[in-house]
């Protein structure tokens, strides 16, 4: 391991150099890994670990439209795709990256395919957190590990495909052979990882569920809603307020952020920009920091999770679904949105 400062914090993490993808194929070398779910972040983890060398087999429902999606990037029915009963039978790690309703759906099948000395392999720790509600509680004589790409699979696969890789963390929950910690890197090595850094299946859920409900999903859509508006009601048109709360943000400004940090973004804004932003954080910081404090608290009370699996097991979920996106789609906010897209110059009509 490699101790890394992060501030004043000093983190083991585990890089490529030091787990090599040749290590990793040793220790997977009399492992069947079965990546069983063919959706989010199945087809990137089974693709990158068959491009690697590990011996991989999909496990999917035969009439789902993913079957065909897995058919169509070279897996064969009978030889390296199964159904999630056989697969998970022939695996001797297996990733469990269905859905986390689904987990909980599939779980008596999985179960009873596990063989004492297997490896249960998450890429969540949801379903195995909240048990007492998923019902997913492993049994003593198999490994519980986590491989957590800090992306999703999209990403996962095109980082893969450009050499670099996305960061990921890793935990084991249950060493039942004494290799469980070993398994787990070598698969996060397999699957492309560019450094994993240690965590628990607890740690790894909640800050997930924060982050995915907070600044990476639920915060940004919210303050982006509520910036367009302020605009618009002072009378900006549409492609003005878009382009200054939407525009400037994904294609400049949070590339800065990416490649240089907060402060190496700020060093390249105006001096206007630089004053009014550094003055107007705190306020902003100080009215969603409680907003932080209660949704914490709603993910480590299982209250996040109730509602998770309550919507997914309603017939209706998918319509409902369908529907709230589709109010995204169609406000004026995201309208101007694929409106200002259409004007990039990549996406602009060629002439003759």
């Amino acid at each position: 391991m490699a101790n890394v400062a992060f501030g004043n914090v000093i983190e083991d993490v585990v890089t490529r150099q030091e787990f090599s993808i040749e290590r990793a194929r040793d220790v997977l070398r009399e492992e069947t890994v079965a990546v069983l779910g063919y959706g989010v972040q199945g087809p990137a983890q089974a693709l990158n670990m068959r491009e690697n060398g590990i011996r991989v087999i999909v496990g999917q429902r035969r009439e789902s439209p993913t079957w065909e999606k897995a058919v169509a990037d070279g897996w064969v029915s009978g030889e390296t795709l199964f159904s999630v009963e056989e697969a998970a039978k022939r695996g001797t790690i297996i990733q469990y990256l269905v859905s986390d309703a689904a987990q909980k759906a599939l779980w008596p099948v999985v179960k009873e395919q596990l063989d004492p000395g297997d490896a249960l392999c998450f890429s969540h720790g949801f379903a195995v957190v909240y048990g007492d509600q998923t019902g997913v509680v492993p049994p003593n004589d198999v490994d519980v590990i986590l491989v957590a790409p800090k992306g999703s699979g999209a990403n996962v696969r095109a980082n893969f495909l450009a050499g670099s890789g996305i960061n990921s963390s890793y935990a084991v929950e249950q060493d039942a052979t004494g290799r469980a910690a070993e398994r787990a890197l070598a698969a996060g090595i397999a699957i492309g990882s560019g450094y994993l850094f240690p965590t628990t299946f607890q740690k790894e859920v909640y800050s997930d569920l924060t982050g995915e409900r907070g600044v990476l999903m639920g915060a940004l859509a919210g303050m982006i809603e509520a910036q367009y508006a302020v605009l618009r009601k002072h009378g900006h048109s549409p492609s003005e307020a878009f382009n200054e709360t939407v525009e400037e943000l994904t294609q400049s400004l949070i590339r800065l952020v990416a490649e240089h940090g907060m402060d190496g973004m700020y060093a390249r804004c105006s001096t206007t920009a630089q004053r009014g932003a550094l003055d107007w954080r705190h306020r902003f910081r100080e009215a969603v920091a409680p907003v932080f404090d209660d949704l914490y608290k709603s993910v480590v009370d299982g209250e996040e999770t109730r509602v998770v699996l309550e919507a997914n097991a309603s017939p209706t979920y998918r319509d409902k679904l369908e529907e709230e996106l589709r109010e995204l789609r169609e406000s004026e906010l995201w309208r101007a949105g694929a409106a200002v897209r259409s004007l990039r110059p990549e996406n602009a009509p060629r002439g003759d």
